[in-house]
């Protein structure tokens, strides 16, 4: 049956023709075409075309919001039927009020997240590690892959695993590595990023906290640090923006999935395509050798 979540041309046909069969009353059709692009609840004009643009529906960020806005917003989002349903730095009244008008919701307080749908899983879906310093980053960190793993993500955790005792990180460099995307959350100086941009060949979404004494400046030190960053391949959100990073990682994974042809790689599905020369894309597979010989066969080996 048509919702607003998934307007197209193949959709908007089927409203029709449900119309001309008798079977949708044409009061009912002009009632959910009205709602088309947002619904206009007064206080908020919910965007139900969201999920056309982006990985999913939009989200709710509950602070400054009353709970009653927060359930009301959370109940149109349901009844279009996209997933993922989620609420950011939400408060136990938040949670309550959502609670009472959508019972499946799961209310994690350590980091107010609700999350009242999530997408199912892909089969092959990447990998999201979230990597977390220190326990006081925790909420944050816990923001980040409640995300990733609404996105349909498949997600890993390594806690308390900061500079202070770099060799705790260092026990775990084969679950980095074997990451497809890793989160790194810190306060203090926010120096995690860096050395785990250092170690793996993944992309790093480092996430300063509000955590650390006065000259931490509530974050501000933390996502200098962060920013300035000498490790290749570091991107930044903002200070304890845990729903940013999550989302991030999920936007990756999925341009990634696109990229990649059933059965093939990236490259492969590229050259396939005729965008990418295929010696320049095979001699750094093939490892130094291969390099070479390509260079030669080009004639300009040195």
């Amino acid at each position: 049956m048509y919702n607003a979540r998934t307007l197209d041309e193949g959709q908007l046909r089927q409203l029709l023709s449900a119309v001309a069969r008798g079977e949708l009353p044409t009061e009912d059709a002009v009632r959910r075409l009205a709602r088309l692009p947002f619904e206009d609840l007064g206080f908020a004009r919910v965007d139900h075309h969201r999920s056309l643009r982006a990985l999913g529906p939009e989200v709710v960020y509950a602070r400054g919001k009353t709970p009653e806005e927060t359930a009301a917003i959370v109940t149109s989002l349901l009844a279009q039927g996209g997933a993922p349903i989620l609420v950011t730095k939400a408060s136990q009244s938040h949670a309550d009020a959502v609670l009472a008008v959508a019972p499946e919701t799961e209310w994690h307080p350590h980091s107010g997240m609700l999350v009242s749908r999530r997408k199912e899983p892909a089969s092959a879906s990447g990998l999201v590690l979230v990597a977390c310093a220190g326990t006081s980053d925790l909420p944050v960190a816990e923001e980040a892959w409640l995300t990733a793993e609404a996105f349909g993500c498949r997600v890993d955790r390594l806690v308390d695993v900061g500079v202070a005792g770099a060799h705790r990180l260092f026990a775990d460099t084969g679950r980095l590595q074997a990451a497809d995307v890793v989160i790194v959350v810190a306060g203090m100086e926010g120096a995690l990023p860096s050395l785990v941009g250092g170690l793996i060949a993944a992309p790093v979404i480092a996430v300063p906290t509000s955590v650390g004494y006065g000259a931490a400046f509530e974050g501000l030190a933390a996502l200098l640090g962060m920013l300035t960053s000498c490790a290749v391949g570091v991107a930044v959100v903002n200070i304890d923006n845990g729903f940013g990073a999550g989302a991030l990682a999920a936007r990756i994974l999925a341009t990634r999935d696109r990229a990649d042809a059933p059965g093939r790689g990236a490259a492969e599905a590229r050259r396939a395509d005729g965008d990418t020369p295929g010696d320049a894309a095979d001699a750094p597979r093939g490892g130094p050798a291969r390099a070479a010989e390509a260079r030669r066969a080009d004639g300009d080996a040195r």
